[in-house]
């Protein structure tokens, strides 16, 4: 059976291995996390008119499609926009493993009213087969990575859990 990796953990392992582990092991701070509720009111109250969260397999979970064949993932800053586009490519990679081909996919900043187009090349696709297994590899140590300072440890949700 195939191991689960979600979009998810795909955007964790480019902002963060140690909070990749903590979510992976079901340790979840996120849910009164101030930036984190914002940016589910931002979810929610942006792009109304298109279908939104498309759950595929409990595995990825788009944030709406536009039109046919245009998946957007909505970003409330560009703070850590590489870990954003490589949960975009997850996606398309996933859906392409299944079948789905020509596909487009953006990832929208409201707040900032800009947007930005994701393609998966081929080096996209063997990059994210490495970084599958290194999630893997995340999942399976039994304490999460050491602790690295980084710009954007003020505002996660785990920082408490990394400061004790």
């Amino acid at each position: 059976m195939e191991e689960r990796i979600t979009g998810v953990m795909i955007y964790y392992y480019f902002v963060c291995k140690r909070k990749l582990w903590y979510f992976a092991n079901e340790i979840n701070m996120e849910a009164e996390n101030e930036a984190v509720m914002l940016g589910k009111l931002l979810d929610e109250n942006s792009y109304r008119r298109s279908d939104k969260h498309i759950n595929i397999d409990n595995v990825i979970n788009i944030d709406f499609i536009k039109e046919q064949k245009e998946l957007h993932e909505v970003k409330k800053s560009k703070a850590v926009e590489e870990a954003g586009v490589w949960q975009v490519k997850y996606y398309l990679y996933y859906l392409k493993k299944r079948g789905v081909i020509g596909i487009k996919a953006k990832i929208d900043y409201p707040l900032l009213k800009k947007n930005i187009e994701v393609e998966l090349t081929q080096q996209d696709e063997e990059k994210l087969e490495e970084v599958i297994q290194e999630i893997s590899e995340v999942k399976k140590q039994a304490y999460p990575p050491e602790f690295k300072m980084k710009k954007i440890c003020g505002k996660c949700a785990y920082h408490d859990l990394c400061f004790i």
